[in-house]
């Protein structure tokens, strides 16, 4: 009874995916360790050169619209909600009357929640000039 465990049929299987685990994250921290160590760290300079006749090169901030991930993250929601009713159109003559009142009532859902992001202007395009 105490070698139960490791007769399993899936127990190789199961330290395989340990094991690679733990190789995957050894190697990440060990490629990160390296590259921190080797990264030349006095490129900024260059980067702020002019090149050739440019104009003169200016530091601007990163500035991305919290816009455009409020945007991205409603496709995906929606994207995800749609996907679920593929399951329902291939079993819709066995779910009957009943599975399509379920799946009117989704749409009917995913509707609002279209509505309400389209009133909080969700889905409006802002500049971020």
């Amino acid at each position: 009874m105490t070698h139960m465990a490791v007769e399993h049929p899936y127990f190789g299987a199961f330290m395989l995916l340990l094991i690679t685990f733990g190789a995957f994250g050894l190697t990440l921290f060990a490629a990160r360790f390296v590259s921190r160590k080797l990264a030349r760290l006095d490129t900024e300079k260059l980067k702020l050169t002019i090149y050739e006749c440019g104009p003169e090169v200016t530091k601007q901030p990163n500035t991305i619209s919290a816009q455009f991930y409020l945007f991205a993250l409603l496709f995906i929601l929606f994207d995800v909600e749609i996907i679920f009713m593929f399951p329902w159109a291939i079993d819709f003559k066995v779910l009957g009357w009943f599975g399509f009142a379920e799946m009117i009532l989704f749409i009917l859902l995913l509707a609002i929640g279209f509505i309400y992001a389209w009133k909080k202007g969700a889905l409006e395009w802002h500049s971020i000039k």
